[in-house]
């Protein structure tokens, strides 16, 4: 009995332009179907919106992707002195507090409406966290949640204070308490406005 004709040439190569082709129109179809949803509004936009579970696993993991890749896996350089932790609880208010809070962890109107939401730091803070991971997002911001990059506009010196504070905000010497204790609260203060308007 013959065996069965290897196949040739031509069947590998009809077979392989197969494969590419139908690739090629999976991708196509793929790429008309973002457009056609981001050009129609199925998308959303809108920050009040639940995000949807691929943008939230996508963010998710390029920003960790990224944090462990750039950041500094060094602890900081700034001293645990009085001086540099009321430095990162002024730099903290003048730059952070309207989004992240106060010590109470009452959010403001802004931090509610943000998307992604802001956490309030002296409820959820960063203490866990590696101070390179902090000194990270501090300095490049994180794209598409209203985190933005202050490393143009604070000093390294100024970061790293900012980190000493937050990675300390519940153990702060008492000089540094008391100007923390001081920062305005953004929420009580719309609050009280607002009653004051009542009466």
């Amino acid at each position: 009995m013959a065996s069965p004709a290897k196949p040739g040439r031509k069947f590998w190569g009809v077979l392989l332009l197969g494969v590419a082709l139908g690739a090629l129109a999976a991708l196509g179809a793929e790429v008309s179907g973002v457009y056609l949803a981001a050009t129609r509004g199925w998308l959303p936009a809108n920050a009040d919106a639940p995000p949807p579970a691929l943008e939230r696993w996508l963010a998710t993991t390029a920003l960790n992707a990224l944090i462990l890749r750039e950041a500094s896996t060094a602890p900081n350089p700034v001293a645990y002195t009085g001086a540099n932790f009321v430095a990162g609880v002024r730099i903290y208010a003048a730059n952070c507090a309207v989004c992240h809070g106060a010590a109470s962890g009452q959010a403001s109107n802004i931090a509610r409406g943000l998307y992604q939401k802001a956490p309030q730091l002296a409820r959820y803070g960063v203490a866990d966290d590696n101070p390179g991971d902090v000194y990270w997002k501090i300095d490049h911001g994180i794209r598409m949640t209203g985190m933005p990059a202050f490393g143009g506009a604070l000093t390294p010196k100024q970061i790293w204070q900012l980190v000493l504070f937050l990675q300390n905000m519940h153990y702060l010497p008492r000089a540094a308490q008391k100007v923390w204790n001081a920062v305005p609260n953004a929420a009580a203060s719309l609050a009280h406005s607002q009653q004051e308007k009542r009466s």
